[in-house]
């Protein structure tokens, strides 16, 4: 009985450890990605310019 909780505690911590260093790494390397990430829809396109009013003189009739 105390044999299985002796190999038992070191192998679920050796599993804990790997797995947050398993996390730890995953994370780091997915948000240099994130950053490398290539603009997908191009810049921004300006803005629709008001036209000014027509500066034609009526006619007179």
């Amino acid at each position: 009985m105390g044999y299985i909780v002796v190999l038992s505690v070191p192998v679920i911590l050796f599993i804990l450890i790997v797995a947050l260093a398993f996390y730890l790494l995953g994370r780091a390397r997915g948000r240099s990605q994130a950053e490398s990430v290539p603009q997908y829809y191009g810049p921004p396109a300006p803005p629709f310019q008001a036209h000014p009013p027509p500066q034609d003189k009526p006619s007179q009739v």
